[in-house]
């Protein structure tokens, strides 16, 4: 092999993430995106990022209530920002892992999920809320099912 022959290679660093705009909601955005685009290293930075700036927050919004907000009530639900992105990134990274093989994260994200945060409501632009703890323990139960059978 000519010595000359990698000259024009280019070598990379680390991957580099989109991290201009840390909101709660943009971080969300990015972290459904990556797992649209199966970029498991993206998701698992942008749901990072979004627990380990909004979790105590969420944690906080999560305690102020003592029931699911009725969907009629949508500004209500949408000025709980950190307690709804959090808990959709939550859900968002046990994707990741179910898509990965990794069914045991997944399941222990998915238990985290349904018990921090039950009262979380997300926006589908199809027309309604979601509840990502609700869709969670579904999963959940599906995977730890499937686990049993085998």
């Amino acid at each position: 092999m000519d010595a000359g022959a990698n000259d024009n290679a280019v070598v990379r660093g680390p991957k580099e993430f989109d991290l201009s705009t840390t909101t709660s909601a943009a971080l969300t955005k990015r972290a459904w995106d990556a797992l649209a685009a199966r970029d498991f290293e993206a998701v698992a930075e942008y749901t990072g990022k979004c627990r380990e700036l909004f979790e105590a927050e969420a944690r906080l919004q999560q305690g102020s209530l003592a029931a699911i907000i009725p969907a009629i009530e949508r500004e209500k639900i949408l000025v709980l920002s950190a307690l709804n992105d959090v808990a959709a990134c939550y859900f968002i990274a046990g994707q990741a892992h179910e898509l990965q093989g990794d069914t045991a994260a997944a399941v222990s994200l998915y238990r985290d999920l349904a018990k921090l945060f039950p009262y979380a409501q997300c926006w589908d632009t199809k027309g309604w809320f979601w509840r990502p703890a609700v869709e969670g323990r579904t999963r959940m139960f599906r995977l730890e099912f499937e686990a049993a059978a085998r």
